[in-house]
Parts: C-alpha cells; structure tokens; sequence
C-alpha cells in the first residue's frame, strides 16, 4: 500500500493529537471511548501508526473527542517550542511555576471532610463551569437556590444526576433542582 506522508509527518501529527489530549486532561483510554474506540487504537494515532489521521474527518471525530478541533491540532502541529529553560529530564522536575486560575475557571475552598480522603477539608478546588465532568471527577453543582455541593460525578439521566459523596453513598439529584453542573480542574492543597 503506498503512503503518501512521510512516518515522520505522522509522528509530527501524532505527537500534537498527544498534546491536545494531555492538555485535555484525559488519558488515551478515555479520550478512545469518546471517540468510540479502544485505547490501543487511540495509541496507534497518537504513536503515528495509524496514517490516516491525516483524513480531514478523522481528525474532526478525534478532536472533537478532546475538546479540540482541526485547527487546534494544525496550531499545535506547528507551535514553536515554549520559551524557557529546558525541562529536567529523568525523574526530577522542579514542577510549573503558580499561575492564577485560567479564565473562567473559578476556585472554591472545602470547609467539611464529606469527600475525603478524594478531598479534605482545606483543599481548594479549581472549576470550571460549562465542562461537563467525566466519571468518578469531581464536580460542583449549583443548585437552583446558590448552593454549592462538591461531589464525584458518576453518571446523569434525563432526569437526575447521580453523584457520590456524604460518606461515599450515592445521591440523586433532580436536573430540575439545579443551575449548573461544572467539572473540578485541580485540586490545592494549601
């Protein structure tokens, strides 16, 4: 079978797909199953054996997976190395300098122990709101009257979320009684 891009050019493009789905904060298992496929498949894409992510559809069922698009992966395909020093290599990094949270994300402190040991009392939780959270992901939920409550999300139907924490059992929450449901992005502990 003849190829027509060169095993480089998919590594190029492979690597970038990789990027986008680290910046994404998924592993390559659940950004495969958003995509309808296995993880091996998705580490074909990502490792350039799979040439056919050069297909224009593929790449939009791919991105779109990750929260991406076609241009994101061109504009990650060709950004230039970020300024700065070198990153250590082996096991020793000295970590990402403190950055306020990224826009529209917002912060919020825990005052109670309801979801340890995921969470403790202290820890401030980065969300964003908008972004649906994935399974067993934290998540805040405003309800209909301005409270908030964390929880691990875990699955939602046309009528309810279902969500775990309050000693790890199981809540149902009508979609009715809520404003806003937003995934947890960091935790800090402080």
């Amino acid at each position: 079978m003849p190829r027509f891009e060169s095993d480089s050019d998919a590594r190029r493009l492979g690597e970038a797909l990789a990027a986008l789905r680290r910046e994404a904060g998924l592993s390559q298992a659940e950004a495969g199953e958003r995509a309808g496929m296995t993880s091996q498949g998705w580490g074909l894409y990502e490792s350039g054996k799979r040439p056919g992510l050069f297909r224009p559809d593929v790449q939009r069922r791919l991105t779109a997976a990750i929260g991406s698009s076609p241009e994101g992966l061109a504009l990650k395909l060709g950004a230039p190395a970020a300024p700065g020093p070198a990153p250590a290599s082996g096991v020793e990094n000295a970590g990402r300098p403190f950055t306020s949270p990224a826009s529209g994300t917002r912060r919020l402190q825990l005052s109670n122990d309801d979801l340890a040991p995921w969470a403790a009392s202290g820890v401030v939780l980065e969300y964003e709101p908008g972004r649906w959270p994935r399974r067993d992901q934290g998540c805040v939920v405003e309800m209909a009257d301005g409270e908030l409550r964390v929880r691990l999300y875990d699955r939602a139907d046309a009528d309810a979320l279902f969500v775990r924490g309050l000693k790890g059992g199981e809540e149902r929450i009508a979609r009715t009684a809520t404003r806003q449901v937003s995934a947890v992005v960091a935790r800090l502990d402080v």
